[in-house]
C-alpha cells in the first residue's frame, strides 16, 4: 500500500505521501503514478486498491468551492463533492458492494482552501482535532513518530523502514487558507 500523512496547521494544510506503488508482489515507481494529485482546487491523495485511486486522481473532477462554501468546507464536502465521487466511480465502472477481505478497499486524503478531510471508501468525512492524519499500511508508523516529535520527512523515513509497502521519493504538496481581507 503506501504511507500518506498530513497535517492541519493554521494558515495551510500539508500532505506527504512515499512514492512506491505495489499490486499483488510487485513494485512499481513512476513519476505519472504520483500517489499526491492536483484536480483543480484539490490535492486528492489515496491508498488502497489501485482502480478507486486511478479514477479519483484521474478521472473525477472535483467541484470547486465557492464564498459561501468556503465558510462550511465541511457541509460543502458531505454535500457536493462525496456525490460528485460516488457519481464518477460508478460511471467508471467502481462497485462499491463489492466483497473484499481487506479491512478497507481505499482512503483518500483530500485538501482545499488549506483543509484536509479524510474520505473512507464509504465516502463518509472525518475530521481530527489534533490535526494529524495518516493513511495506508504504514500510517501508524508515521503518525506514531509524529506524535513523538518526528518531522514529517522523518515520520515517513520510519515508516518505509517498518513497511515494506512503503518506498522513497517522498512528495509533499501544499493548500493554503485563502487570505482574508
Amino acid at each position: 500500500m503506501t504511507t500518506i500523512v498530513g497535517i492541519q496547521l493554521a494558515d495551510r494544510a500539508v500532505i506527504y505521501a512515499d512514492n512506491q506503488v505495489s499490486s499483488g508482489n510487485r513494485k512499481y515507481n513512476h513519476k505519472a503514478m504520483a500517489k499526491i494529485t492536483k484536480r483543480g482546487d484539490w490535492f486528492i491523495a489515496g491508498a488502497g486498491e489501485v482502480a478507486p485511486l486511478d479514477i479519483a486522481h484521474h478521472i473525477w473532477n472535483p467541484p470547486s468551492p465557492n464564498a459561501k462554501d468556503i465558510k462550511n468546507l465541511y457541509h460543502f464536502v458531505i454535500a457536493k463533492v462525496m456525490p460528485s465521487l460516488r457519481e464518477c466511480m460508478k460511471d467508471n465502472g467502481y462497485d462499491f458492494n463489492a466483497a473484499t477481505e481487506d479491512e478497507y478497499r481505499f482512503r483518500l486524503l483530500i485538501a482545499t482552501q488549506g483543509e484536509i478531510f479524510e474520505i473512507d471508501d464509504d465516502l463518509s468525512v472525518c475530521l481530527r482535532n489534533d490535526g494529524l492524519y495518516g493513511i495506508g499500511s504504514g500510517h501508524e508508523f508515521a503518525l506514531g513518530a509524529l506524535h513523538a516529535g518526528a518531522t514529517p520527512i522523518e515520520a515517513l523515513e520510519i515508516s518505509a523502514k517498518l513497511d515494506l509497502f512503503t518506498g522513497k521519493p517522498f512528495i509533499k504538496r501544499e493548500s493554503k487558507k485563502p487570505i482574508s481581507t
